[in-house]
């Protein structure tokens, strides 16, 4: 029986396509690895930009561990996940263990916590986050640079959407510095308020793009009287809101996590659109619930999953991809399109105008035979296929000949 395959060439000008109408609805998701990509100069060798959730979790650990009015309050925090199934929580994990708790301890404590150790846990950890995750964007040509330059390259019908989970500033800080105009929830200078009217009215001219931070961002805040601001600072008595947790917060509080998330949904279930994640390993299962119920109820609707690695990393996420037409996983060694998952051709393409760019080859262990290499999970070489698409002119068409 001959094996088959998915040829990574037609998958990439397949993708370009989808890309290319200025009529059609189109949406980034940016996860975790799209800031660990980057590589900053660290000494005589490189590190990422931002590490990843491990990383950030075993930062915050060894300050939280050596800073002398938190240690001991740390260190009971972590000790109460040694008998549950969480033995190596991340930071996340950790946050969401202190909020579930403010919210049951009242007047009392647990395990020697009451509510003002906790809230000193959880802003001490908030803070070091955010001296971690709010680095500048270097001034060189980023992916983040040059998607910022994709989506203010062209006049669209539809205003382009940007997701993310992460709470940098480096979506932010490459738009600006393309002079991208953008809407992200809030509306004023000094002190941006959330503003969800504004949100829900889609009033403002699609050249604006939106952005919308799932999980919060370094410079919002809660302040005491329980609006929601955006600014670089805070005040006495602010909250800083990164990551929801996903706790049964009252509806005030829920906001506006709540509503960048029906963002997405709305996204999703209107008609034609394109949702590409990048940098996301669909590791939150509060997120996969809303894409992947949002591909099942319009199946006009479409995901490019683009992964970073093998698929042996993604195993519950491939096998939800066997079952949902509409979401096309794309990784380094195959894909999953149609429900059908293959490893990509042997055969490579050189004359293929996006061989390079989103395909290349590598020798096999045993050094005999090759097999295609699928480039664009790796947000890098995402940066380089947007800005190739924009170099293009309408003269010059990618060969769509490749099967």
């Amino acid at each position: 029986m001959k094996t088959q395959f998915h040829c990574p060439y037609r998958q990439s000008t397949l993708l370009q396509q989808a890309l290319a109408p200025d009529k059609m609805r189109i949406a980034f998701f940016l996860g975790a690895g799209c800031p660990y990509s980057i590589q900053i100069p660290d000494g005589t060798e490189t590190k990422p930009l931002i590490p990843d959730i491990r990383g950030l979790t075993e930062l915050v650990s060894s300050k939280m561990s050596a800073a002398a009015q938190h240690k001991m309050n740390y260190a009971t925090l972590l000790k109460r996940f040694d008998d549950g199934a969480l033995t190596k929580p991340t930071i996340e994990d950790i946050l969401s263990h202190i909020r579930a708790l403010q919210e049951v301890v009242r007047n009392g404590e647990i395990d020697g916590l009451n509510k003002t150790t906790l809230a000193a846990l959880d802003a001490e950890i908030c803070s070091i986050t955010t001296d971690v995750v709010g680095v500048a964007l270097p001034e060189s040509n980023t992916p983040y640079h040059q998607l910022a330059t994709w989506i203010g390259g062209i006049q669209r019908t539809h205003p382009i959407e940007v997701f993310t989970p992460n709470y940098d500033l480096l979506v932010e800080q490459a738009l600006e510095s393309h002079k991208v105009p953008y809407f992200d929830g809030f509306v004023g200078s000094k002190q941006a308020f959330f503003d969800l009217t504004s949100m829900e009215n889609e009033l403002l001219p699609p050249r604006w793009g939106r952005l919308w931070k799932i999980h919060g961002s370094v410079n919002w805040w809660r302040t005491p009287n329980d609006e929601v601001v955006r600014r670089e600072g805070h005040a006495v008595g602010d909250r800083q809101m990164i990551y929801p947790s996903h706790l049964k917060y009252d509806q005030s509080r829920r906001m506006p996590y709540l509503a960048m998330l029906d963002r997405l949904r709305a996204f999703l279930a209107r008609g034609q659109a394109v949702l590409v994640t990048c940098g996301y390993s669909f590791a939150d299962v509060h997120l996969n619930e809303v894409i992947f119920q949002g591909l099942r109820s319009n199946p006009t609707a479409i995901c490019f999953g683009l992964l970073f690695g093998s698929r042996s990393g993604y195993a519950d996420t491939t096998a939800k991809a066997r079952t949902i037409p509409n979401l096309s996983l794309l990784a380094a060694d195959g894909a999953v399109l149609g429900t059908s998952e293959r490893d990509w051709r042997r055969d490579e393409q050189t004359e293929h105008a996006l061989h390079g760019i989103s395909i290349t080859k590598e020798e096999a262990s045993d050094t005999t035979t090759k097999s295609c290499k699928f480039l664009l999970g790796d947000f890098n070489y995402f940066g380089n296929f947007l800005a190739q698409q924009l170099s293009w002119s309408d003269g010059e068409r990618v060969s769509t000949d490749a099967s």
